[in-house]
């Protein structure tokens, strides 16, 4: 059973843990981590929601305390950039959010909290379901729906509030 479980998960499990650290040895060692928890509390699984569903829960977590512990957060420079600003209004879609280029997207997710950072993450780079992350973050729907709006309303404040330039 244990290597059914990390053959077909391992690989989902480490791109995550590396979508948060940004280090391959470093999401290597969460990603086994990750397991080694997985297995210690499968019991504590009961079966209401998918078994991917609460893996990506509990990886989430794993790597969100990892951060909290570490505080990785870093703030890299980026070039100039004359694109238009982003009116708040007109973002609702996952592709009025990637008009704002990535690296400045990158800069502000490190600038939220990781909470924030989390919820915006599932919805638009993991393209989850509203439903698959209730689920994930054992959340009411309209709870989920106010924290992805919230976020998203930070994002798009810091963008207008951010200087960019060197």
């Amino acid at each position: 059973m244990v290597n059914v479980l990390y053959s077909r998960y391992a690989d989902k499990v480490y791109r995550k843990c590396y979508s948060f650290v940004k280090d391959e040895a470093a999401a290597e060692d969460l990603a086994h981590d990750v397991f080694i928890k997985v297995l210690l509390n499968l019991n504590s699984f009961s079966g209401r929601s998918k078994f991917s569903s609460w893996l990506y829960s509990v990886t989430y977590n794993f790597c969100i305390d990892y951060l909290r512990r570490k505080q990785r957060y870093h703030i890299e420079s980026i070039d100039n950039d004359n694109s238009a600003p982003v009116n708040i209004a007109d973002i609702d879609t996952v592709e009025d959010l990637n008009h704002i280029k990535s690296d400045r997207l990158k800069l502000l997710l490190e600038k939220v909290k990781t909470e924030e950072k989390m919820i915006l993450l599932m919805k638009y780079a993991d393209s989850m379901s509203i439903k698959e992350i209730q689920e994930a973050l054992n959340l009411s729907e309209s709870a989920v729906k106010m924290r992805i709006k919230r976020a998203k309303e930070k994002i798009l404040d810091l963008y207008e509030t951010t200087s960019f330039s060197l």
